[in-house]
């Protein structure tokens, strides 16, 4: 969107002048009845004819300023998200710990401490503590964000595949992310954890033959990696797309990286969920995102089978398991561009504002509950590193 002070350009409206091509029609057509509704708080419908002043009383004639309504609509989605995010820390720091407090009183074999994460106890009490934690935290910020946002589910969750080679492009961008990703922390910790309670429990068997082990995989790669990209590709990223696709990948790429509250994780976080973002947006399709998640995750698991290996063959298994997964990555995307470098890449809706980038970033992030949120994160990421 680009605005000039000739006469042809006089009137700014900030809805028809954005950038649609990215989207298919049905998508277009929903996302703009949603950005016109009267009643919508949460719409940057901004317009203003620059030949016109309006009077106010006590100030004279001003001209309605374009960046105040655009920090100001900011500041509404962004509260909105911060309450999402905070509701997430809640469950996942406070509720999860009551509620194994609650189970061990009443005589349930799991246990935990107030400093840690980790859980302790029978098998099946872990893993049903465990999917339980991961589905509220998860779906209780994304149903909030769906309730308040009121967006059509055509805008909410992009699900038509415009282009399947950029659904490839991007799975193999994830692979290669993967492989990168992992050096400064080869495992998430949850599932290192997860792992070694169910390998020593039975060193003699391999934990594939452990049913509560292959359910929690099984759900953590197909059901938590689903309802997480609701949350992270859904409603708040469709909202946050009005002031351009990169504000949206970045915002929610940052989101991403500080809920997992850990300084060695939120690099990959945040690489994985920008790639997940721009899959989605380029071949039209939160499926994309979806496959990414799922990739990184049976990725990182990848890692830690390899690890339970013998230690005279584990470094070079595992480093041979990482480059071979890079070149895979890097080979397949290089063949990709190389086949449509004559054909127009699908490009990403930029948003040209009064504001820079950074002044927007600035304006998202000091809104309350977000920097409250963060501030716990990156205090909960110091606490992991201390105990």
């Amino acid at each position: 969107m680009k605005f000039s002070d000739t006469s042809e350009d006089a009137v700014i409206d900030v809805v028809e002048q954005f950038d649609y091509s990215t989207q298919n029609e049905a998508y277009n057509e929903s996302f703009v009845t949603w950005r016109r509704r009267i009643d919508n708080p949460f719409s940057f419908n901004f317009t203003r004819n620059r030949k016109e002043s309006v009077f106010v009383e006590g100030k004279g004639f001003e001209n309605k300023s374009f960046s105040a309504a655009e920090q100001d609509c900011i500041g509404r989605i962004m509260n909105v998200a911060g309450i999402a995010m905070f509701i997430w820390i809640v469950v996942d720091n406070l509720v999860s710990r009551l509620a194994v407090a609650v189970f061990d009183l009443l005589n349930f074999d799991i246990h935990t401490s107030f400093f840690s994460k980790a859980i302790y106890g029978g098998k099946t009490e872990i893993i049903t503590t465990l999917i339980l934690i991961s589905v509220l935290k998860i779906w209780l910020p994304t149903h909030y964000l769906r309730r308040r946002l009121r967006m059509p589910k055509r805008v909410e969750f992009m699900t038509t595949l415009n282009h399947a080679s950029d659904m490839f492009g991007a799975i193999f961008m994830a692979l290669s992310v993967s492989a990168i990703s992992s050096l400064p922390s080869i495992y998430t910790n949850r599932m290192r954890e997860v792992f070694d309670y169910f390998k020593s429990i039975n060193v003699d068997s391999s934990v594939w033959d452990q049913e509560q082990f292959v359910v929690y995989t099984v759900f953590d790669i197909i059901i938590v990696t689903v309802i997480s990209e609701l949350f992270f590709r859904g409603a708040v990223f469709g909202a946050l797309r009005q002031f351009g696709d990169y504000f949206a990948i970045i915002i929610t790429s940052v989101m991403s990286g500080l809920l997992v509250q850990d300084f060695l994780e939120m690099p990959a976080a945040i690489m994985i969920s920008a790639v997940a973002s721009i899959g989605m947006l380029r071949s039209g399709s939160i499926f994309t995102a979806i496959f990414v998640q799922a990739i990184f995750k049976m990725y990182r698991l990848a890692l830690v089978l390899i690890d339970a290996g013998t230690e005279d063959s584990l470094h070079l298994r595992r480093n041979s398991f990482i480059l071979i997964v890079f070149l895979i990555g890097a080979m397949g995307a290089g063949m990709l561009y190389l086949l449509r470098r004559h054909q127009e890449l699908h490009r990403i809706a930029e948003f040209h504002s009064e504001l820079t980038m950074s002044q927007r970033l600035i304006a998202a992030f000091k809104t309350f509950p977000v920097s409250a949120v963060v501030c716990f994160c990156i205090l909960a990421a110091a606490l992991q590193v201390i105990f």
